[in-house]
């Protein structure tokens, strides 16, 4: 029986499992599509964050020969007032001929990227249709929680000039600004600004509360009010960053419009949506206490010394001329940050966001603070917790006894946990690299080089996250040549890729294996990328970087360390998450240690090159 659809006997009928569509590099405004075949009712597909929709068929679509199949676009035209249609027809042959080499089929129509997930094993499936397990449906956790909430939405209140662009540009990575500076009122609080370069952040802005536009705190007062009592998350406001500069010495830090803001909330009539206050342009208030020191106190200090005490009184500026009067009208458990965007001050931006996952957390519902932490793209230890996070939900907590992956391919157990992984670190991905059929075959094979490698002996080494700066340095430092992947198992996937999932000591630490390593690779992809459009080069470098580390075969040492202690499998599902959790976290880098690791440039991004 084959059971891989690089098998020569692979045949008729072909099955769809799904299919995404991404039209974020199009200008074709797409309010709904549907999938259309000869034989079967149109299937509409599940629309996503920004310009992505994505279904994945609880029962596949079936084709055979000389079948049609296509999509039709909903599209609105002449600024929103004409509704047209447009028709994209596939060729089933092609589709078919595809199948011998992957899983997957790839369209590109008109910048409207369009990916089937295919299988032609008709044999395995029919197995599989069977199992009263198949009528649980394999899907991806996040899709389900973005289907609840699919973007953080936050409110951003502050005078023009202060930071406020600079700031969302620089923890959600836009490059371009997208506060609105217009005359403020209610037409542009209710606006939604959404960047195409990060779909999972959606931001309303008020140019604060300034002497003369007293109307502004009813505006703001009303729109919160509104968006609290709307029943859906997905419209619910998840938090406000209410954003100052710090004050020179003797300056006044709140307005009488300000004051009158922060005793609403503090009464409770704003209700439990989160503001946080935010102090900026940190850094300049540093250089001027810096300035004006005194001289004979600097006396045998070195630079180091020198700005952690311009530091020290510069934070007892900030409690006296800002937190004290804060506290004095919204109560003494306000949230606060003081931030700067300069280079050197990066954990200041780390601290702000991690205040606001924890309050979202705790006045909103887990997927709104999971969103908060996949927006955000400055802080790589939040996407590791909410990576854990969302594997809780399901399949990470039952890797031995999940119901939805009895009767199931490997593949298919795979792709739902890389799809969960993915989707979390929210990358700027316009092409999908990391969803495609090549990285995902890129991953599997990893997985057996590392197996089939040495094993390192934990006792003599440890291999810290600064070790991978000499690794990728290493890499780049000859002729900027194509970026080659040491795999070696070979053109074809090793074939326990195919076999149907089982409780076995092989199976568990093949799930560990691609958890662990995956999300690391993706933390080495988030040093190497910063925050650009994702390539395939920037993407082997990652991959080829973690397999040249001392990190990869230290974590299959620990899953193999772990999985000989194990002695019943279908009992092992809560240490198995603890340990996948404690492995992650291991051997994470903090943003400190990325901000050490970025001070050279380490890839090109500007050109691409193939897989």
């Amino acid at each position: 029986m084959a059971n891989t659809p690089h098998a020569s006997t692979v045949s008729w009928p072909l099955h769809v499992y799904g299919i995404t569509v991404d039209s974020s590099k199009s200008k074709t405004n797409i309010e709904s599509i549907e999938v259309r075949t000869s034989k079967h009712s149109p299937i509409e597909l599940e629309r996503e964050a920004g310009k992505r929709f994505r279904s994945t068929f609880c029962k596949p679509t079936a084709l055979s020969q000389g079948d049609t199949f296509s999509l039709r676009l909903r599209c609105k035209a002449w600024l929103g007032m004409k509704t047209e249609y447009q028709d994209i027809p596939f060729n089933p042959d092609d589709m078919f001929r595809a199948c011998h080499a992957r899983q997957g089929y790839n369209k590109i129509h008109k910048k409207i990227s369009i990916f089937v997930d295919l299988s032609g094993n008709t044999v395995i499936e029919t197995e599989q249709t069977t199992s009263s397990a198949k009528d649980l449906e394999l899907r991806p956790t996040t899709s389900e929680i973005f289907q609840k909430c699919p973007r953080f939405r936050i409110l951003v209140i502050g005078k023009s000039g202060i930071g406020k662009s600079s700031l969302i540009n620089h923890i959600f990575k836009v490059k371009k600004t997208i506060v609105a500076h217009e005359k403020p009122g209610e037409a542009s609080i209710d606006h939604e600004f959404i960047s195409p370069e990060n779909e999972r952040l959606v931001l309303h802005d008020s140019r604060g509360f300034e002497p003369g536009e007293e109307d502004n705190l009813k505006i703001v007062q009303d729109f919160i009010e509104r968006r609290r009592k709307m029943p859906a998350m997905e419209h619910q406001l998840h938090a406000v960053w209410l954003c100052f500069e710090i004050p020179r010495a003797s300056g006044r830090l709140l307005e009488t419009g300000t004051e009158d803001f922060l005793k609403s909330k503090h009464s409770g009539m704003l209700g439990n949506v989160p503001v946080i206050a935010i102090l900026t342009k940190y850094d300049m208030l540093i250089d001027r206490v810096e300035r004006n020191l005194d001289e004979a106190s600097l006396d045998g200090l070195d630079d180091e010394a020198i700005k952690e005490l311009a530091k020290q009184q510069a934070d007892a500026e900030v409690q006296d001329s800002c937190i004290g009067p804060l506290k004095q009208f919204a109560g003494a458990s306000i949230p606060h940050a003081t931030t700067s965007t300069k280079e050197d001050y990066k954990e200041t931006l780390n601290r702000l966001i991690k205040i606001t996952e924890s309050c979202v957390g705790q006045h909103s519902t887990p997927e709104a603070a999971v969103m908060t932490s996949i927006a955000q793209r400055v802080d790589p230890g939040l996407k590791i917790k909410a990576s854990i996070e969302v594997g809780k939900k399901r399949y990470w907590k039952a890797l031995m006894s999940c119901p939805r992956f009895r009767n199931r391919k490997m593949w298919d157990c795979l792709y739902v946990l890389h799809t969960d992984i993915v989707d979390v670190w929210n990358f700027y991905d316009p092409h999908l690299y990391l969803h495609s059929q090549e990285f995902r075959e890129m991953m599997m094979k990893m997985i057996d080089t590392i197996q089939a490698g040495p094993t390192p002996n934990l006792k003599k080494t440890m291999t810290s996250g600064l070790s991978m700066l000499g690794t990728i340095a290493g890499m780049m430092s000859g002729p900027a040549a194509p970026i080659v992947v040491p795999i070696a198992a070979g053109v074809v996937l090793a074939t326990w890729v195919y076999e149907v999932y089982q409780i076995s000591h092989a199976v568990l630490q093949r799930f560990m294996s691609y958890i662990i390593h995956l999300t690391l690779v993706l933390q080495t992809l988030y040093l190497v990328s910063d925050g650009q459009a994702l390539t395939r080069r920037a993407i082997k470098l990652a991959v080829a970087s973690y397999l040249a580390s001392p990190m990869s075969g230290e974590v299959l040492t620990r899953i193999q360390d772990y999985d000989r202690q194990l002695t019943i499998l279908e009992r092992a599902d809560r240490d198995t998450l603890d340990k996948i959790a404690e492995v992650v976290q291991l051997y994470s880098i903090d943003e400190t240690q990325m901000s050490k690791l970025r001070e050279k440039p380490l890839v090109d991004l500007s050109s691409d090159e193939p897989w």
